[in-house]
């Protein structure tokens, strides 16, 4: 699924349906660009929805709140804008990411 099937707007989006042409963590929003970095289902097969750090074992690894997500997220912010080339502040990310969230499915329930 690409980032454009979901249904929020925003300038995040816009960015992450140019940038990525494979599937993003649907906790994290972290691209999950090879089978080593996906998450695993209970009966072991690769999960095709959240990433490594996310799920494991047909669970979530921790139980966050999506500010918690956030946060974690945000540790990133320098690694994600040499890798994008979006240049953005700490603020203008973390309102993005209040958008960008809730559009995942971890974040619907």
């Amino acid at each position: 699924m690409s980032p454009s099937q979901y249904p929020a707007g925003g300038a995040i989006m816009d960015e992450l349906d140019e940038m990525y042409e494979f599937p993003i963590c649907q906790s994290c929003g972290m691209p999950m660009e090879t089978d080593e970095v996906k998450g695993t289902e209970k009966d072991g097969r690769r999960s095709d929805d959240f990433c490594v750090h996310c799920y494991a074992n047909g669970t979530y690894t921790k139980d966050l709140t999506m500010e918690e997500m956030i946060r974690v997220n945000i540790q990133y912010l320098d690694e994600w804008i040499k890798s994008s080339g979006i240049e953005m502040t700490e603020e203008e990310a973390i309102e993005q990411l209040r958008e960008f969230l809730p559009t995942l499915k971890r974040w619907q329930s």
